[in-house]
């Protein structure tokens, strides 16, 4: 019974070592390491760039071009992880309404292994650029009309910055 007890308390012991954070950052005041990130990126010559068109009507797709340029002269990687180069795997967008109200993500969540394996960077050619789109409303639940503002959250894992947020405005 003493041996028991002894492994209980450590079982909840290690439970309670486990627990997660949920603490949610809304600054987007980058912290010391996606700064580091950030300057890495553009060290390397990779600066990524979101567009979107003004104006979507309701029951439209509403695409997020990403464009991914290379200024360094020589071919530089970035991880896709958490970029739209992937299927849409990960909350790597921040979507909020016109009153400033995060949309709700609904797509899947992908666990990732560390460190990313080889295949999961892309390569970008001196002075070249990549580019992707994804459909925003296959992981956001943006269903009423109004304006909405697109940010570019995913830099702690792809290295890559996006400097400017997008915003349409979705009508019927």
């Amino acid at each position: 019974m003493k041996n028991y007890m002894l492994i209980l308390s450590a079982a909840m012991m290690m439970i309670s070592a486990c627990s997660v954070n949920t603490t949610k950052n809304t600054s987007h005041k980058p912290d010391s390491a996606t700064q580091q990130n950030a300057d890495k990126s553009v060290e390397k010559g990779l600066v990524a760039e979101m567009q979107i068109r003004d104006t979507i009507k309701v029951g439209d797709s509403v695409l997020l071009k990403f464009t991914v340029f290379n200024h360094a002269d020589s071919a530089q990687h970035f991880c896709k992880w958490h970029t739209p180069f992937e299927p849409l795997m990960s909350k790597y967008l921040e979507v909020k309404d016109g009153n400033g109200n995060e949309v709700d993500y609904r797509g899947a969540m992908a666990k990732r292994i560390m460190p990313p394996p080889a295949s999961s960077y892309i390569k970008v050619d001196q002075k070249g650029s990549i580019l992707s789109m994804v459909d925003v409303l296959k992981g956001f639940a943006i269903d009423k009309p109004g304006k909405y503002t697109i940010t570019y959250v995913g830099q702690n894992m792809s290295g890559l910055v996006v400097s400017k947020s997008v915003s349409f405005v979705y009508v019927k």
